[in-house]
Parts: structure tokens; C-alpha cells; sequence
């Protein structure tokens, strides 16, 4: 048997560092049929389905396990699902219908995410989904039938813990830095740690801790944490190819569908603070203010609320982006037309661009724009 497996949680007290949401999954199953869809969200190895089979266990509950592949269609989900969510238990006092990786239908599967919200309305019993983004635009009617429950990366002291615990049931000698090398490379993901853990101790290899997992973290997934959490958050930004620039946009465009009075004012002061820190940058090539714009648009965000928020909030595309873009092209066919009057008149484009209000009445002469060669474009920039 693998250590992960070994090792699963099988009860609340087995699982470390997931207290909120063990405490939630208790209350759920306490007040069904209050609320009767509840979705676990979280990175992969948080330990998700473990704390479903420990909620069955401890309240002796029996488990259906389907995955996303059973959403597919609507006849799969009438043929198993539904006789499941009306049928009561042989064995136990009741069960629990979990849908793991719920997130994995697509938007082509017949039947799905509508079939699945219908399928809420008429359980006689719990059902409980996980997966890894929730925030996913085709898991909202979902979203709005279920209490949400988040998972949280574990760090690396916890995985550590963990790690050196199993070390001495099997019997496996790895100093401490070795297993904190383990969980750096894991980033948050448990099962990941405790398998390279098997695979070292079993190869006798050498950690890479540089060969770091490919954790991609969404800008949703990103927002909701800055905005619904209220944390120090200096690694936020670690897990996402996006600048921070391009995050700062996202931000901004954000901040008032979250904050109000003066917590609005708090959070745009520390946005404006990254702003400036971001300008110094570009302007001395200081990168070492990088630091500085992180904290402000991170912490300096987050901590401007006095306390967490709840909620759902539906996050928007930046605006400016599309401004700058436009912005852009308009420089760019002002900048054209500049480059071929200067090469014509043997001056410099800088000069051309810097007089272009006097000499446009010229350019818009059809003499004039013949002889110099205007596309289409550059001749309807000039007309406007």
C-alpha cells in the first residue's frame, strides 16, 4: 500500500491544520437539510476527500463516491445519482453523496451542472462536492445552492510534522532539513510530500528543491483571497506568471465591489503607495522596490478592512487594459505618420510629434497624404 493511502485521515483528529473547515462540515451535516449541497474547495492535497470519509466515519454515515466523469450526461446522472439521493442506507444511519473534482465537467457535458443544482433540490440526503477552483463561471448555479467551505495550503511546519511522523513508523531515516526540503518543493500539497517522501527513502536520490511543482494560481482565485481574507499575504503572487503590474490593474478595478467608506479609502491609499513604488522602478531601476509595490498591493490591501469579508463577489476584467491598449495603437498611428513626414523633411520624429498639432491640418490634405504614402488606417486617425 502507498504511504499516502497508509496514512489518509480517517477522522477529524487526524486532520491537522484544517480546523475551520472540519468545524463547518460538522455544522452542515448538523443542520441538513438547512443547506443541502456543500463544496469543499482548496489546492490539490489539502486533504479534501479525506475530511468527507472522516465526516462519514465519525457521524457513521455510508459514502457514495462518484466522480465528474458521472456528470457527463443526464441520462448517466437519472441511472446513478438519483436512485442514490433517494435511497436510504442498508447498513448506516444515513450517507453522504460525495461528487469529487466537480470542476472537471465542461461546458459540452449534456445534462451536468443544471442536472446536478436539480438533483440539490430534491436529495434526501447531503451532498457534498469538491474540487479546486470554485470560482469557475459554469460552478455559479452550483455555488448559489451549496455552503462553501475552503481548505487551506497547508504550510510548511505542518507538512514537516507530518512527514517526520510517518519517518518514525516506518522506520525511514531523513534528517529534518531533508523533509523541509520535501514540503518546500510540495508547496501545500500533502499527498505530493508524502509520495516523494516514499520515492526518496525507497531511491536514496537527492532533492532538487529548486524543481518546484507547477502550481498555477488563477487572478480569481488570487482576488478572493486578498479580499475575503485578511492576511499578511507577502507570497500571494508567488504562484501566477502574471506581473504585478497586471495584477495592480485587477486590483483597481476590483477594490470597490469589496470596500466601502473608509475601508475603500484605506485600500486605495495602499494601492496608490504600490503605484508610486512601481513608478520609482520603471523610472531608477530600483527592482529592489518590488518588495515594497508586493507588500502594498498585498498586505496593504487586505489589512485595510478590520475584518474578513464574506460573500460571493463577481470579479471583472480590468478596464484600463483595454484603455491602454487603445491608447497604444492611437500612439502607434501617430507615430507612423510622424516617422514618414520626418524621412520626407529630414527632421526628427521626435521633433514631428512634438509640433504634430500644428502641422495635422497639412497632413489631412489628400496631396499631402498621397505623397507621403498613408494607409487607410493612418488617414481615418487623421480625419477623427
Amino acid at each position: 500500500m502507498q504511504l499516502s493511502e497508509k496514512y489518509r485521515a480517517k477522522r477529524f483528529e487526524d486532520i491537522i491544520g484544517q480546523e475551520s473547515a472540519i468545524e463547518q462540515i460538522k455544522e452542515f451535516l448538523e443542520q441538513f437539510p438547512k443547506k443541502k449541497a456543500l463544496i469543499l474547495y482548496g489546492p490539490a492535497g489539502t486533504g479534501k476527500t479525506s475530511l468527507v470519509h472522516a465526516a462519514a466515519k465519525e457521524n457513521n454515515l455510508e459514502i457514495l463516491e462518484l466522480n465528474s466523469s458521472n456528470l457527463r450526461n443526464k441520462s448517466s446522472l437519472e441511472e446513478t445519482l438519483r436512485p442514490a439521493t433517494a435511497q436510504s442506507s442498508l447498513f448506516k444511519k444515513g450517507k453522504i453523496i460525495l461528487m469529487d473534482e466537480v470542476d472537471g465537467v465542461t461546458g459540452t457535458d449534456r445534462g451536468g451542472i443544471p442536472e446536478l443544482v436539480n438533483l440539490i433540490h430534491t436529495t434526501k440526503f447531503p451532498i457534498i462536492m469538491t474540487c479546486n477552483d470554485v470560482w469557475q463561471s459554469k460552478l455559479s448555479p452550483v455555488r448559489a445552492k451549496s455552503k462553501l467551505v475552503e481548505m487551506k495550503m497547508l504550510n510548511i511546519g505542518t507538512i514537516v510534522s507530518l512527514l517526520a511522523r510517518i519517518c518514525e513508523k516506518e522506520k525511514i531515516q531523513k534528517d529534518p532539513q531533508f523533509l523541509k526540503q520535501i514540503a518546500i518543493k510540495a508547496q501545500g500539497d500533502l499527498r505530493a510530500a508524502i509520495n516523494d517522501l516514499e520515492s526518496y527513502a525507497k531511491n536514496t536520490l537527492e532533492i532538487d528543491v529548486e524543481e518546484k511543482r507547477d502550481v498555477e494560481e488563477s487572478i480569481f482565485n488570487i482576488l478572493r483571497r486578498l479580499f475575503k481574507e485578511r492576511q499578511d499575504f507577502k507570497n500571494l503572487f508567488d504562484n501566477t506568471s502574471m506581473s504585478l503590474d497586471e495584477i495592480l490593474l485587477w486590483i483597481e478595478e476590483n477594490i470597490p465591489k469589496e470596500y466601502r467608506n473608509e475601508e475603500l479609502a484605506k485600500a486605495y491609499y495602499a494601492l496608490g503607495n504600490a503605484d508610486i513604488f512601481r513608478g520609482r522602478i520603471y523610472k531608477n531601476q530600483f527592482w529592489r522596490f518590488l518588495l515594497y509595490q508586493n507588500i502594498f498591493q498585498s498586505a496593504g490591501i487586505s489589512y485595510a478592512k478590520s475584518s474578513p469579508l464574506s460573500g460571493f463577489t463577481k470579479y471583472e476584467r480590468p478596464k484600463r487594459i483595454l484603455k491602454i491598449w487603445l491608447n497604444n495603437q492611437k500612439i502607434a498611428k501617430k507615430k507612423t505618420i510622424a516617422q514618414k513626414y520626418a524621412k520626407l523633411t529630414h527632421c526628427s520624429t521626435k521633433q514631428v510629434l512634438k509640433d504634430f498639432p500644428l502641422i495635422k491640418p497639412m497632413l489631412q490634405q489628400s496631396s499631402v497624404q498621397k505623397a507621403l504614402k498613408f494607409s487607410d488606417e493612418e488617414i481615418a486617425f487623421l480625419e477623427k
